[in-house]
């Protein structure tokens, strides 16, 4: 398949810094590209990929001078969408911003939402673009929204390879990170 993949711009895909989004993107770009499917990546110019990187600004948006980050992430999903008969399928990572532009566009487009759902001003546009098919990162961060057209949960995983196993228990567990 022809796959774009959405980035947030505010951090490179993969993150230099926190980007637990960017983090996603990147071993979901990189793990679909191993599975033979052709990927491009819409993200901010530092990204390192095995993608097609279509850059659309310098460097991550939270590295730089960059007072209003509407207008780089609107400018991105212009972008997209000029180009998408291109792609079998969009997938978009930038939130609730896409669902206009793939209101109007033929190509499949689905919308992971990685944040949070549960505050009350995002009832409108989720009631608007009821169609939008959107992914969960766990089933309770659906709650917000049972209407919502709902086509799977994807969990944020891990790339087990970064990690060292340690047979023996140590004095501590340590977790940082948000459970949605």
């Amino acid at each position: 398949m022809k796959i774009a993949q959405i980035s947030p711009l505010f951090e490179s895909v993969p993150p230099k810094l926190y980007g637990g989004t960017e983090r996603v993107v990147s071993i979901l770009t990189e793990g679909l590209i191993r599975n033979g499917h052709e990927v491009t990546l819409f993200a901010s110019g530092d990204s390192k990929t095995s993608a097609q990187l279509v850059p659309i600004c310098r460097e991550a948006l939270r590295l730089s001078n960059i007072k209003d980050p509407c207008a780089e992430h609107l400018l991105q999903l212009a972008m997209v969408y000029d180009r998408a008969d291109e792609f079998d399928l969009i997938h978009s990572h930038a939130d609730y911003f896409t669902f206009p532009f793939a209101q109007k566009s033929a190509t499949p487009t689905v919308t992971t939402l990685h944040g949070r759902l549960d505050m009350p001003e995002l009832q409108g546009i989720h009631r608007y673009y009821l169609s939008h098919p959107l992914i969960s990162i766990s089933d309770s961060q659906r709650a917000p929204f049972p209407f919502a057209n709902w086509v799977g949960t994807v969990h944020h995983g891990l790339l087990m390879e970064q990690y060292r196993f340690y047979p023996e228990p140590g004095k501590y567990l340590a977790f940082l990170g948000r459970i949605a």
